[in-house]
């Protein structure tokens, strides 16, 4: 046995560290989708669209997040508020997905 073939596996041999540490480590870059409501004008988006809102809300009657739909951060908020206002008006049920 040679010495240069017992290598202590709890040293620290500097290569082989960054082979490992660079093979361990992925990068992964995902691309930004589109927001799907672009073509919509912003003054488009309010409670008295239900056809819109109810995409938006989930089976249940909550409203579907941001990170979800890909709607851009401005619009996700005019559509929870006029998510809201509807539920007030009762146009929108609370509790299930049903459009009065």
């Amino acid at each position: 046995m040679s010495i240069e073939n017992n290598i202590n596996p709890t040293e620290n041999n500097e290569e082989s560290y960054l082979k490992v540490s660079l093979v361990n480590q992925s990068v992964f870059i995902r691309k930004k989708k589109a927001c799907p409501l672009r073509d919509i004008p912003f003054n488009e988006i309010n409670y008295t669209n239900l056809k819109l809102l109810s995409k938006f809300l989930t089976e249940r009657g909550k409203i579907i997040p941001s990170r979800i739909t890909n709607v851009e951060l401005k619009k996700q908020r005019a559509i929870a508020k006029a998510i809201k206002r509807a539920r007030q008006l009762g146009l929108i049920s609370p509790i299930k997905k049903e459009l009065n």
